[in-house]
C-alpha cells in the first residue's frame, strides 16, 4: 500500500482517500443510528434514571417505616388520621389552616 502512494502516478489518490476516509468517520460518528452521540445521551439518560431509581427507593423505605410505625402504635396512626385527613373525634371542632 506504501508503494502505491509512493508512485507518481497515484498521488491524487491520496487526498481523496483521506476525505472520504473523514466523511465515513465523521458520519459514524455523528449521524449513524448508533453513533457515538446516541451512547452519551444513552448514558446520560441511564444515570439520571439510576438517581431517579435511588430517590424512589429512599421515598419507598420512609413510606414503609411510616406504615410499620402507623401499625405498631395506635397513637401515631391517629395522629396521623387526624393530620393528614383531618378525622376528628365525634364532638370535636376541627380548624383547618392552611
Amino acid at each position: 500500500m506504501k508503494d502505491f502512494f509512493k508512485r507518481s502516478e497515484h498521488n491524487y489518490l491520496l487526498p481523496f482517500v483521506v476525505v472520504v476516509t473523514s466523511v465515513v468517520a465523521l458520519w459514524l460518528l455523528f449521524f449513524a443510528h448508533n453513533s457515538v452521540l446516541s451512547w452519551i445521551k444513552a448514558s446520560v439518560e441511564e444515570k439520571a434514571q439510576k438517581a431517579e431509581m435511588a430517590r424512589l427507593q429512599r421515598e419507598l423505605d420512609e413510606m414503609d417505616a411510616e406504615i410499620k410505625d402507623l401499625r405498631s402504635n395506635k397513637d401515631s396512626l391517629e395522629t396521623f388520621a387526624r393530620e393528614r385527613y383531618h378525622f376528628a373525634a365525634p364532638g370535636e371542632d376541627v380548624y383547618i389552616v392552611e
